[in-house]
């Protein structure tokens, strides 16, 4: 008597019979052996990296590196629509909670290299600043720094893409926006800042980037468990805990008890209060006139009286005026260094940037202007006096 072939499903899922499909889709109730066989299967492929993938990534790097360049927001949200549909990172987490060595290998090298395009965009474009210097770099600096509202961001762009890739009706282009939108702008902003010589943006994008890719695989890895895929061998164990460890180390690292923290990688830069040094004058010495007493004679007798000469005063030697640069406007907060009072823009210098003050001041349109030199690069210009906070006292101010 021959015995019941097993009945064989297609790779595609949609052309599973009704209820099995419906199962499929949920994944909340266990399949069978060739049922999850045939869905683990188009999952994969489904993951794997693509050439639009690479060419998308490139583009979405020069626009996003533009945007940055320019302070515009509205090209920075072009850059993230026009970023591939983040299926590797996806993959990633996949192949860490199904323990599948080939989809973690494929989609790990499809996203890096998809992210080295995008870091090579950055670098690209932050060539740029070697002819021009931009004015502004605010979204630059607040991206290249730690926040939780976009950790937020990244945990629902990681788990909405998870889900959706499972649940396939429904689209899953939305959140992965918001999961490019997370992991290539860090790598964007170290390409320019490597390029540019800008410090507290490289290595601080590659940083960032490093812990929202574990993130991100770690609750994508959460997503698919919950949905009811589990490692099928030990390494899919030992590949999840990596990842988790990898990301609570880089957490650790940035929250203080590394060397990152001591380095002010990805943190904002504090701005400490500066204290008023009182510098003594040494005392002017004076001249004191002694009175000659008459004398009691009986006849007049002219008696010559020497006039005292008063010493010389002794000029105290200046001492050189410091301040620091202690704007309340700006994001992040500074200043801007001209070269005449209201003239050309030399660049920009954040708070706690420490000057040197001349005596020279003018007065125009109703603003102080002080003469002023940069200790770090010499530079020398003209800035708005209300904008500094003086270190030592000086007698004109």
């Amino acid at each position: 008597m021959n015995l019941p072939q097993s009945e064989q499903f297609p790779h595609d899922p949609d052309r599973l019979p009704p209820a099995r499909r419906r199962r499929a889709r949920r994944l909340l109730a266990p399949l069978e052996a060739d049922e999850r066989a045939a869905f683990l299967d188009e999952l994969a492929h489904l993951t794997s990296p693509t050439f639009d993938f690479f060419l998308f990534s490139l583009l979405s790097g020069l626009v996003l590196s533009m945007g940055l360049l320019l302070d515009t927001p509205a090209l920075i949200l072009l850059g993230a629509l026009l970023a591939p549909f983040m299926a590797p990172a996806v993959g990633i987490s996949f192949g860490v909670v199904t323990g599948s060595v080939r989809s973690f290998a494929q989609n790990f090298i499809g996203l890096v290299i998809g992210s080295l395009m995008v870091f090579a965009a950055g670098f690209l474009v932050g060539l740029i600043t070697l002819v021009w210097h931009p004015n502004e770099l605010s979204q630059m600096h607040l991206h290249a720094q730690i926040s939780w509202p976009n950790f937020i961001v990244l945990a629902v762009g990681a788990i909405l893409t998870s889900a959706a890739m499972v649940h396939r009706e429904r689209s899953a282009s939305l959140p992965s926006v918001a999961l490019a939108y997370q992991l290539y702008i860090p790598l964007t902003i170290a390409g320019f800042g490597l390029s540019s010589g800008i410090p507290n943006l490289f290595p601080d994008g590659l940083v960032i980037f490093a812990l929202h890719l574990s993130w991100a695989a770690l609750l994508g890895a959460l997503t698919f468990a919950i949905l009811g895929f589990r490692p099928l061998t030990i390494f899919g164990y030992t590949l999840g805990a990596a990842v988790a460890l990898i990301g609570v180390l880089i957490v650790i690292g940035i929250s203080g008890a590394g060397a990152v923290l001591g380095a002010q990688v990805g943190l904002p830069t504090p701005v400490p209060s500066s204290t008023p040094t009182l510098t003594p004058i040494p005392p002017t010495p004076t001249s004191t006139l002694t009175p000659v007493p008459p004398s009691s004679t009986p006849t007049s007798t002219v008696t010559a009286t020497l006039t005292p000469q008063p010493s010389p005063t002794l000029s105290p030697t200046p001492t050189p005026v410091y301040a620091y640069i202690n704007a309340s406007s700006g994001n992040p907060p500074g200043a801007k260094i001209r070269t005449e009072p209201g003239g050309t823009v030399i660049r920009t210098y954040l708070n706690n940037t420490l000057v040197i003050v001349f005596p020279d001041t003018v007065e125009q349109d109703g603003l102080i202007w002080a003469h002023v030199k940069i200790v770090e690069d010499n530079t020398e210009g003209w800035i708005v006096q209300s904008l500094l906070l003086v270190a030592t006292p000086a007698p004109v101010w």
